[in-house]
């Protein structure tokens, strides 16, 4: 299954794809589907290649008139194509198998009323898994496709649909239809996309900047139909039209455009040019946080800027996703801060974004932005927070560094050369030198080209009327991780008004390079409350305060008027208890003195992440059981205490019933269940409900037929899920060995269903459930990443390492895996060496805790 960058280069050298002719029935049951592929493409004459196909059976193999024997070029994953000539005309009849684990073409049967709905993901190589393709990124070609399908399904893909043609029934008798779809661009296969079923549909429309009138439509399953708010994302998709047509000085490059919610998904999104899939998650059925909103706005916003840099023009091999992905990261928030009403994105972005990579940037598994890529293990590893979050906050930084202007004029000209072409980093980089006059040869050599993260931090001296007499930036790196590099940053001054709020005074921007550099701007001002490098969050690096501005931010952390700056405080603080530098119980006390004043949403959701995490891996053991209960108390006060059905009210009861462990939080869980405690302005709907119950499994309050009778209240494919994960926390011996004989033994479960057992299995609070898998998780773990495809290995290989027992025990019996590990396996080697520097973090910060 595997295709390596230099087999890649080899077949781009041999030949050229025009075009893809790819014929599917999709009538043939509910194991296989029919897919029939005509493929026309140059060749050195006399050269041999292969084409990719993921198929259960080749019926046929017809290479320019001539019919291959496939029991010979045909090993289910690969058919050999020998002695081509200058033009080559290739027809492929086969039988491919549906999939359960989001790749290739997902099939899904609503539980509401049993329709049957399928959708493509092929990022990063499984449109091979639908039909015969060069599947490489740089070898793009024109794609048309013919569907046949049920008469009362629609069918979307990247071509605007056509005018459904009857045709002769099914087997069954069921009545069938023919959609004729028109040639696409030239398109690399991974953004192609086909996705049917009786889909319910709401249209629209935008005007593009070159006169045309694109159409929009959003497409859902039936049974959520009710639920979704489309006037809400054709907003802010026009939004993203008019943002990113100016900003790139580029029409919408497609016929239509489409946003197709679809059921089990992996990612947040697919950006398949003009139909893109999105998590149906995504679709509220209750009330749900602002920042989930925000998230599914920059979701939406991300997948539109993709049309333009990742489908318009397209990286030539995937050592460039990061460019990809880091692009339409940034520009989704510039757009969502520059022209809709979040205008509140870059303290997201800091908050959300820049702390996944600066987690991911300080695992043993860190690599450069610009990583080497091998072949397509290698890319299916690498969708990470240095991919995504590293890559846009260092892509800010380089705004920053050649001027906002200057980038967007590289960015214009990108476009308007490389238009339906492939590119490499260098060509962007190009286009950058070009507009801003910077020589970036040195700055992408040290942000794209090394690993790690750097720390700033203040050196200041102060006279006795409390002047600065000097000022300096300190610049340091990590031993393993050496590299200094330069950095565009503000330097902000904080103080305290007599209102009793932290507000800037002053704000000094500057190049810093090197250990040291003086800021002699800053010499001369008055000492202030408090100083924040890194202030407007343009550079990428963790920060440290000063000790008088540590004081302050200690106690007023809640008093910034500004969300950002106060969001990059929260950072600091959680950067020093996660380095074992500060003990973790005192960032649990700041942040249960602080959250409740806090104006961000986003900001309040990670703060509760962070602070779980904190509750039960970095705590003490010794003061772990008291100071979770402690802090679950405090979080229910605080419910009590912020308005009535405030964003902040819905968060706090949330994380309440997940901390919730001892017996009058179990007894208030259960009565926020039942009724018989009400608190004033909270709606218990039915996602929290299930929120709650899982809650009282965990602590042994309810069982498998309580569960039952809520699944039977809720028996959605969202009430699946959550009841599967309630199912898999059931506190006894005998339910554990349920679910891992589901999870590891069977391997029936979809990839939803999946994922949401491994959670419940995980979630316990008596760890010594988990002790009887220890030995077993490492014998299984070789086998399930041989036999599942690689969403669901990662989801187990992760979600049940035994991370809760957090022990030097768990750190050394997984140093010896490690080491026995083969060499071929370097995407399992990644995985573990991430799950060990996990718990033995864990170990340092509880080592920092104990006094």
């Amino acid at each position: 299954m595997n295709l390596t960058r230099a087999e890649a280069r080899e077949r781009a050298d041999l030949i050229t794809v025009e075009s893809y002719e790819v014929s599917l029935d999709l009538t043939k049951g509910d194991k296989v589907f029919g897919t029939t592929t005509a493929v026309k493409f140059t060749a050195i004459p006399g050269s041999s290649t292969f084409i990719d196909a993921v198929t259960e059976t080749v019926h046929s193999v017809m290479l320019n008139g001539l019919a291959l024997d496939p029991s010979v070029v045909a090993d289910g994953v690969r058919i050999q194509l020998p002695e081509l000539a200058e033009r080559n005309e290739l027809l492929v009849v086969a039988d491919a198998p549906y999939m359960n684990t989001g790749e290739g073409l997902h099939r899904f049967v609503d539980p509401v009323d049993n329709e049957v709905y399928l959708y493509t993901q092929f990022e990063v190589p499984d449109s091979r898994r639908m039909f015969a393709v060069f599947e490489q990124p740089d070898l793009k070609a024109s794609f048309t496709f013919t569907v046949t399908a049920p008469s009362h399904w629609n069918v979307v893909s990247n071509s605007p649909t056509p005018a459904r043609v009857e045709t002769i029934p099914a087997v069954d008798g069921g009545a069938r239809s023919v959609w004729e779809f028109a040639p696409t661009p030239r398109l690399s296969s991974y953004v192609t996309a086909l996705i049917a079923g009786p889909y319910q549909s709401v249209s629209s429309e935008v005007k593009s900047s070159d006169g045309r009138v694109v159409p929009l439509g959003i497409y859902a399953r039936k049974s959520l139909m009710q639920y979704l708010d489309a006037d809400n994302i054709f907003d802010l998709t026009r939004q993203g039209f008019e943002f990113f047509e100016t900003q790139f000085g580029c029409p919408y490059p497609f016929d239509k455009y489409d946003q197709l919610f679809v059921p089990e998904f992996n990612a947040g999104a697919m950006e398949n040019a003009g139909a893109v899939t999105i998590l149906e998650g995504y679709i509220f059925r209750g009330k749900v946080t602002e920042a989930q909103v925000e998230r599914r706005a920059i979701t939406v916003l991300h997948e539109l800027a993709h049309m333009w840099f990742g489908d318009l023009v397209t990286m030539r091999w995937w050592n460039d996703l990061w460019l990809n992905e880091s692009f339409a990261e940034y520009m989704s928030h510039l757009a969502a801060v520059e022209n809709t009403k979040f205008d509140r994105a870059w303290t997201t972005f800091a908050s959300v974004e820049k702390s996944w990579a600066y987690r991911q940037d300080q695992l043993p598994t860190t690599h450069p932005i610009f990583a080497e890529i091998n072949d397509l293990q290698d890319v299916e590893v690498n969708f990470d927070g240095i991919t995504y979050a590293k890559g846009a906050s260092v892509l800010r930084q380089l705004v920053a560094w050649v001027g906002p202007e200057q980038f967007m004029a590289g960015v214009r000209e990108y476009f308007r050369k490389h238009a339906w072409q492939n590119t490499e980093l260098s060509d962007l980089m190009a286009e950058l030198e070009t507009a801003s006059g910077r020589d970036l040869d040195t700055w992408g050599r040290l942000w794209l080209e090394t690993a790690g993260v750097n720390t700033l931090k203040p050196e200041l001296e102060v006279d006795g009327e409390g002047a600065i007499t000097s000022f300096a930036i300190l610049q340091s790196a990590v031993e393993d991780r050496p590299t200094i590099r330069p950095h565009r940053l503000a330097v902000g001054f904080y103080n305290l008004t007599d209102a009793g709020k932290l507000e800037r005074v002053h704000r000094e921007e500057l190049d810093v390079d090197g250990e040291r550099t003086e800021v002699s701007g800053l010499a001369g001002l008055q000492q202030p409350d408090l100083i924040l490098l890194n202030d407007d969050d343009l550079a990428y690096a963790k920060v440290r305060l000063d000790p008088k501005s540590l004081g302050t931010a200690t106690g007023h952390l809640k008093d910034f008027s500004e969300s950002l700056p106060r969001t990059l405080v929260w950072g600091s603080a959680w950067d020093a208890a996660r380095d074992g530098e500060t003990p973790a119980r005192g960032y649990v006390e700041l942040v249960l003195a602080n959250i409740a004043q806090e104006s961000d949403s986003s900001v309040i959701l990670v703060q509760l992440r962070q602070l779980a995490t904190t509750l039960n891996f970095y705590v003490a053991e010794a003061h772990k059981e008291a100071t979770a209960i402690s802090a679950a108390d405090r979080l229910w006060e605080l419910a009590g205490a912020v308005p009535p059905a405030s964003d902040a009210q819905l968060q706090f009861v949330k994380s309440y019933a997940l901390l919730a462990r001892s017996a009058g939080q179990l007894d208030t869980v259960a009565g926020l269940l039942d009724g018989s405690v009400v608190l004033d302005g909270l709606t218990v709907d039915q996602d929290l409900r299930w929120e709650l119950l899982a809650s009282l499994v965990a602590g042994g309050r309810a069982d498998q037929d309580r569960i039952d009778e809520e699944l039977d209240r809720d028996n959605t494919s969202s009430g699946q899920n959550a009841a599967a994960l309630a199912k898999a926390a059931i506190p006894t011996p005998e339910a554990k060995a349920a679910a891992w004989d589901s999870i590891m033994v069977k391997g029936e479960l979809s990839n939803a269903l999946q994922a949401s057992a491994v959670a419940g299995f995980s979630r316990v609070l008596d760890s010594s459930l988990l002790e009887p898998y220890v030995e077993k998780y490492f014998d299984a773990v070789p086998g399930i990443v041989a036999s599942r495809t690689h969403a669901l290995a990662q989801q187990i290989v992760v979600g049940l390492y035994p991370s809760q027992l957090t022990t030097q025990a768990t750190v050394d019996r997984t140093d010896e895996f490690i080491a026995a590990l083969p060499e071929e396996s370097a995407a399992l080697r990644r995985m573990m060496l991430e799950n060990r520097d996990a718990v033995a973090r864990a170990l340092r910060a509880r080592k920092a805790d104990e006094g």
